[in-house]
């Protein structure tokens, strides 16, 4: 194939009347003259003009909107509005065909609802181009972020045998006949003639398997696939979605709310610089939308406002005791504002008791710690009970504007009389996690980690508002399309 020049360079090019190849989508085609097409490297399109009289109608016919082309011609500065630079059409050749009838993707504005739809093609729009540019910018950063301060990259388990999280909301792995199931003689599934010989699910998260690394590298990541079968219909939850989970030794709480805040400044510095114009497209689209909702539902902020504040703001630090002292004198508390009033410590937070805190009371991104352990996970290290004989944990969440919990991590309970005991309490089975419980027998060290939803942290860069529309194609109850 001959070679082409994409159009992300023709556009920022200025050495004209040469002959270029373009190969690209038609996005619209005008008067029979006028061609734009985009190949995806950038979000702008490149315009070609056809020599309308002496090209043949059966060509001209073929070029539609979605139809794919190849373009040879001279490169010229354009004298349109609109555009710099344009192609001069000598030849035009159709490499694939787009019935205008049937391709749904015309030249208007689509909802995001129908584009769900048609997830397979959805990229060809400017929002979705714009997205996916950014997340595979963050994707990068993360990678960049963590290589460079000498962590070792993890791949942990997809399949595996334990519940990291104790939520009991897992996807089954299983090779066993549904129509004629082995069964015990009790009555329950047998699941040593499975595959594996026991019982196995997809990942909830890669961090007890990420703890065994840290314990001999010193910090790892892990960047993988997790899972939920969590029946949960909404704008913010996925059952399928990528985790970023980092684990350091010799690490404590404070360590670990600062590696959070510098990744989370990281990540967005790296994509407001390297994406620009996908974030400039984003904002844009956000303040048209913003404006057909009623004043009071209006963001303070605009998408780039947004970013910078996390970016210009250090972190607000605070115990959840003091959260809950805030929140139960707030204004919203009082006035039962709330759909979930704070009336008593122990209370698990909710997204607009978190929004509160960050967009109305501190005006800056919020990192909570020392939350009650009855709402906390096993792994989490047991703080001295308080003054009242409260009972926490050294956990942190980090909660950002517009979105509420952004990360959840701890500093993990590193002594073994005290993880043994919290897991009986919880019924956790001891001998499952035996290999998790070596850790703590040989060489036990402090040490703490997180975890960040990656599609949480795309939802909140590009300013879309369902998780949906910020992974490629998104699974969900009674939906596994594409």
């Amino acid at each position: 194939m001959i070679k082409r020049e994409k159009v992300k360079s023709l556009l920022e090019t200025t050495d004209f009347n040469r002959d270029v190849t373009v190969m690209g989508w038609v996005r619209t085609f005008r008067n029979n003259q006028f061609i734009a097409i985009n190949d995806g490297s950038c979000m702008g399109n490149i315009q070609i003009v056809v020599d309308f009289a002496n090209t043949a109608e059966d060509l001209l016919k073929r070029i539609t909107t979605g139809a794919a082309i190849a373009v040879t011609g001279t490169l010229i500065e354009s004298l349109g509005k609109g555009q710099k630079v344009e192609v001069k059409a000598t030849t035009i050749e159709i490499l694939g065909d787009s019935d205008p009838e049937k391709f749904p993707l015309q030249p208007k504005k689509h909802s995001l609802e129908f584009l769900r739809e048609i997830a397979h093609l959805r990229f060809r729009t400017n929002t979705f181009n714009a997205v996916f540019k950014v997340r595979h910018a963050l994707s990068f950063a993360i990678h960049q972020f963590y290589n460079e301060r000498g962590f070792v990259y993890m791949h942990t388990p997809v399949i595996t045998a334990s519940d990291a999280e104790g939520a009991g909301e897992m996807f089954k792995v299983t090779t066993l006949d549904f129509d004629n199931t082995p069964r015990t003689e009790d009555g329950k599934i047998d699941f040593s003639e499975d595959f594996f010989g026991r019982a196995t699910n997809l990942t909830v998260s890669g961090q007890l398997e990420g703890e065994l690394a840290a314990m001999a590298f010193g910090q790892i990541y892990t960047f993988g696939p997790t899972f939920r079968a969590e029946n949960s219909n909404t704008t913010r939850h996925l059952a399928e979605f990528w985790m970023i989970e980092p684990e350091v030794a010799f690490a404590d709480l404070e360590d670990n709310m600062q590696l959070a805040e510098d990744m989370m400044k990281y990540v967005i510095s790296y994509a407001l610089e390297n994406c620009k114009e996908e974030i400039e497209f984003l904002n844009s689209r956000l303040l048209e939308d913003e404006k057909t909702k009623p004043q009071n539902e209006r963001s303070e902020l605009s998408l780039i406002e947004k970013l910078n504040f996390c970016l210009n703001n250090e972190f607000q630090r605070l115990t959840y005791t003091e959260a809950i002292a805030i929140l139960r004198s707030s204004k919203p508390n009082q006035k039962k504002q709330f759909k979930y009033l704070i009336n008593e410590w122990g209370a698990d937070l909710q997204s607009e008791h978190e929004r509160f805190l960050v967009e109305k009371h501190f005006k800056k991104p919020v990192i909570l710690t020392d939350y009650p352990a009855d709402i906390k996970s096993f792994y989490m290290r047991q703080n001295e009970p308080d003054a009242e004989g409260r009972k926490t944990v050294a956990a942190m969440d980090i909660l950002f504007p517009g979105i509420g919990e952004m990360i959840g991590g701890s500093q993990r309970e590193e002594r073994l009389d005290k993880l043994t005991q919290r897991m009986q309490e919880l019924n956790i089975p001891q001998e499952e996690l035996w290999w998790y419980l070596d850790t703590r027998k040989f060489g036990s060290a402090p040490h703490a980690g997180f975890g960040l939803g990656f599609e949480r942290l795309v939802l909140f860069v590009t300013g879309m508002t369902n998780i949906r529309d910020v992974i490629a194609f998104p699974r969900y109850p009674k939906n596994a399309e594409f």
